[in-house]
């Protein structure tokens, strides 16, 4: 496979699992994150599912893989990492979803 194959599998194995959260991955939610109010944590989580502005300054690779975003006066990232499927090392392909399990970091920008 070519770099620009990798990379666009990559960004829609990323968009897949930002937009639904459940299938394609862990979500791990850091403190900041998890003592927000549930209608608030709702909100956050529903804007990264529909987050979508990626530039070259927040996405250099083209893989989707990081975003931030604003609420109520606080900044918020996510950032996706590519584990082996033991979660011990480093994925050696994340284009490769049979070998790859992904792991999505939300926290406050504060925490990171």
């Amino acid at each position: 496979m070519t770099d620009h194959t990798n990379t666009d599998r990559i960004r829609g194995f990323n968009d897949s699992f930002r937009r639904n959260l459940v299938t394609g991955g862990t979500v791990l939610l850091t403190p900041g994150v998890t003592s927000l109010e549930p209608d608030r944590l709702a909100e956050l989580l529903d804007a990264v599912r529909k987050f979508d502005n990626f530039t070259r300054d927040n996405d250099p690779h083209g893989g989707h893989g990081f975003g931030s975003t604003e609420l109520y006066g606080s900044r918020y990232f996510f950032k996706i990492d590519y584990y082996d499927q033991s979660g011990t090392a480093a994925s050696p392909e994340p284009a490769d979803p049979t070998i790859t399990h992904r792991v999505m970091t939300i926290m406050r920008a504060d925490e990171y």
